[in-house]
């Protein structure tokens, strides 16, 4: 648990980065940097997306998965990484 808190830790004092969240399997905010109302939108959104994303991949090929996702709007840069019981969702100001 140690190396996890290091590691958010690690990820949130990088330049540009505005909040992580990490989500469980079933789409729940288990851990966040952000306000509470902020990270239910991000969750549940990029929880249905990630989804999505890994299904089309294995659809494409069986033997694939998803490893990360990454997009980026005119205001953020968001980037997830799925795991096998957690999502972890990093939010970045792609200009800084």
């Amino acid at each position: 648990m140690a190396e996890v808190e290091e590691t958010l830790k690690r990820i949130q004092t990088h330049k540009g980065v505005i909040g992580t969240i990490v989500v469980n399997a079933e789409g729940i905010p288990i851990r966040t940097t952000m306000d509470n109302s902020t990270t239910v939108q991000y969750a549940g959104l990029l929880h249905q997306l990630a989804m999505k994303a890994r299904s089309t991949v294995r659809d494409i090929d069986p033997q694939n998965d998803l490893t990360f996702l990454r997009m980026r709007s005119k205001k953020h840069e968001i980037m997830v990484a799925p795991d096998k019981d957690y999502l972890l969702i990093v939010i970045q100001n792609p200009s800084e």
